[in-house]
C-alpha cells in the first residue's frame, strides 16, 4: 500500500519532504524570529502531530481493518482494480468533503468547538498549526474512518497519493511562506490566482479563517472551512476572498491553557478562569 510510482514508503517520505520544505521555507522568510508562539504552542504542535501520525490514524486503520475482516471479509481488496482516477475522485468526495462539514460543525457545536479550540489558539500561523487539535477531535473525524474502510477494500495506493497531495495543500495553507502572494503581486498571474483560490485552500483564504476577529474586514472565523479544496466554501456559501492576510490570529480572551489540557480535554481540564475547558 505504501508503494506509489515505484517508491517505497511514499507516504513517510512525502510527509518528511513536506515538513522540511515548509519548515525551511518559514525559516528563510524569518517566521521563527518574529513568532509570537510560546514553548507551550510548540509543544502542542509536536505532541499533536506525533499522536495523529503515529497513534490515531494508524490505530483507526488497524481497528477498521480488524472489524471489516470480521464483518465483511469478502470485500477485502474488492475494488483493487477500479481505475486509479476514480479511486482518487472517491477520496475527494468521501474524505475532503466530509471533513469540510466536520470542520464547519466544529465551529457551530459547542462540544466540538472545545475539541477544535487548540487549532485556533495559536497566536501565529505556521506549518505546525495544521496539526493542532484535541486527540478526541481526530479520533471522531468521520473521514478518517471512511478512508480506512476504503483502504480495506483495496483503495490503499490511491489513498497514499491522495493523502500526500492533501497534506501538501493543507500544510501550505497554514504556512507563513505565503506562497500565494507570488500570484497576487503580479497582475499577469491574476487569472492563475483566481483559479487557485477558487479551487484549493491557500494561505490568504485559510489565514482569514484563523484571524482573531472578523472586524478587521479580512478574517472569516465562521467560514473558509475548506481543507484540501476551498471549492466547498464557494459551493456552500461560506467563502470570503480578500487576497489579504490578517495581522492578528488566535481566539479572543484566550486563557492560555496548557497544551495537555487543549489536547486531552475532557480527560484533562483547565483550572483557569474564563476557560471553556474547565
Amino acid at each position: 500500500m505504501n508503494v506509489v510510482f515505484g517508491i517505497n514508503h511514499f507516504d513517510i517520505k512525502g510527509v518528511a519532504f513536506i515538513l522540511l520544505l515548509f519548515g525551511i521555507g518559514e525559516a528563510l522568510v524569518g517566521a521563527y524570529s518574529r513568532s509570537r508562539r510560546s514553548r507551550n504552542d510548540y509543544m502542542m504542535e509536536l505532541v499533536s502531530f506525533s499522536q495523529l501520525s503515529v497513534l490515531i490514524q494508524p490505530g483507526v486503520m488497524l481497528l477498521v481493518g480488524f472489524i471489516c475482516s470480521r464483518l465483511i471479509p469478502g470485500l477485502q481488496n474488492r475494488f483493487l482494480h477500479v481505475a486509479f482516477g476514480l479511486q482518487f475522485l472517491f477520496f475527494i468526495l468521501a474524505d475532503d468533503l466530509p471533513q469540510y462539514w466536520w470542520h464547519r460543525l466544529a465551529h457551530n457545536a459547542p462540544w466540538l468547538w472545545r475539541l477544535h479550540l487548540a487549532h485556533h489558539a495559536s497566536p501565529d500561523m505556521g506549518f505546525g498549526t495544521a496539526f493542532r487539535n484535541a486527540a478526541l477531535y481526530y479520533m471522531l473525524m468521520p473521514n478518517i474512518w471512511i478512508a480506512s474502510v476504503a483502504v480495506y477494500m483495496g483503495l490503499g495506493e490511491a489513498y497514499v497519493l491522495y493523502f500526500v497531495i492533501k497534506l501538501f495543500i493543507v500544510v501550505g495553507a497554514h504556512s507563513e511562506v505565503r506562497w500565494d502572494n507570488f500570484f497576487y503581486s503580479r497582475r499577469w498571474l491574476h487569472p492563475v490566482a483566481w483559479l487557485l483560490e477558487h479551487t484549493i485552500s491557500t494561505p490568504a483564504t485559510h489565514f482569514a479563517h484563523h484571524g482573531k476577529t472578523d472586524t478587521d474586514g479580512i478574517s472569516n472565523n465562521n467560514g473558509n472551512f475548506g481543507n484540501m479544496f476551498f471549492f466547498w466554501d464557494i459551493l456552500f456559501g461560506t467563502a470570503k476572498l480578500t487576497r489579504r492576510y490578517p495581522d492578528n490570529f488566535g481566539i479572543e480572551n484566550d486563557p492560555d491553557d496548557r497544551w495537555y489540557v487543549m489536547l486531552y480535554y475532557p480527560v484533562a481540564r483547565s483550572k483557569k478562569d474564563g476557560s471553556m475547558l474547565k
